[in-house]
């Protein structure tokens, strides 16, 4: 497996892809994803894997150059809707259909269950700690409401929270103290104290949007929160004092997830649903995980 990291480099001096901030560009053709395309992310070698190649139930490997090929086929009955990584670089999926948490095995690609639990409506979106304890949103769409999970380990899933509106995207801060958590009809983004245990308290709203849907969330280094706003087709970046600091626009509308990754993680890569494809820009701060 190629690591993706080198082939930007290389990819963008030959084709002269020098591109502006926060200019979006199309990395991937349109249609090669499912309407559910979602949930980027990028392992520690750099590769790019995007939910729903194809068709529901699927992970792709997506290549610098814009080709993507299958990475895994999921269980009959599992979509995946986020993808994170574990320590070991294994994968785990918040599988909305299967109401589970799956876990693929980085050696194998062994498809296992790593958490079911019978109170989820169907796990959403995923954030990790460095101790290795998993957040997940958990909305419940046809009632407007949702749930917050912590998952400690295999079985052990935790509840967090099941007073929230439709909860969608969530995201720690870069020193772990906040957990942002997104309620896309109710178009609030709320944050909490997080304690070392993984405890929350203290909620507060950080940013009511006027309009428009909101999806998935990630922080750069800086402490500024990605969002992207599905329907607009916009990722927003807010302050970590809460202040809109910018909008990216995108090419399609409904801007569903994103990931920081690239040489230097400053490259944003955005699934939109609309195309059913894979865009990208260029931010000027790199991700929370790239850090100095």
């Amino acid at each position: 497996m190629k690591v993706l990291g080198v082939i930007l480099i290389s990819f963008f001096q030959i084709n002269g892809l020098e591109a502006q901030h926060y200019e979006a560009r199309d990395l991937t053709a349109e249609n090669i994803f499912s309407g559910n395309i979602e949930g980027p992310n990028t392992d520690k070698a750099g590769n790019l894997f995007v939910v729903n190649y194809q068709k529901d139930g699927t992970i792709g490997l997506v290549r610098s150059n814009g080709e993507v090929e299958l990475y895994v086929t999921l269980p009959e009955g599992s979509v995946a809707n986020s993808i994170m990584f574990d320590k070991k670089g294994n994968m785990l999926l918040a599988d909305f259909k299967g109401h589970n948490v799956l876990k693929v095995d980085a050696k194998t690609k062994a498809v296992s269950v790593f958490v079911h639990q019978t109170q989820f409506n169907q796990p959403n979106d995923l954030c990790i700690s460095k101790k290795g304890k998993l957040f997940a949103s958990d909305p419940n769409w046809k009632e407007s409401t949702g749930k917050l999970w912590r998952i400690d380990g295999p079985g052990k899933a935790v509840l967090l929270a099941d007073d929230m509106g439709t909860t969608n995207g969530i995201e720690l801060s870069p020193d772990e103290s906040k957990l942002y958590v997104n309620e896309s009809v109710q178009r609030n983004v709320w944050v909490f104290d997080v304690d070392k245990k993984g405890n929350i308290s203290n909620k507060k709203l950080f940013y009511k949007f006027d309009d428009f849907g909101l999806d998935g969330m990630k922080c750069d280094v800086q402490g500024n929160l990605y969002v992207t706003r599905h329907g607009k087709g916009t990722v927003a970046i807010l302050s970590p004092e809460g202040k809109l600091v910018r909008e990216v626009q995108m090419k399609g509308k409904l801007t569903s997830n994103l990931t920081f990754g690239g040489p230097q993680g400053k490259t944003c890569f955005v699934t939109l649903q609309d195309r059913k494809c894979v865009e990208v820009f260029e931010s000027e701060v790199a991700g929370k995980r790239f850090r100095p």
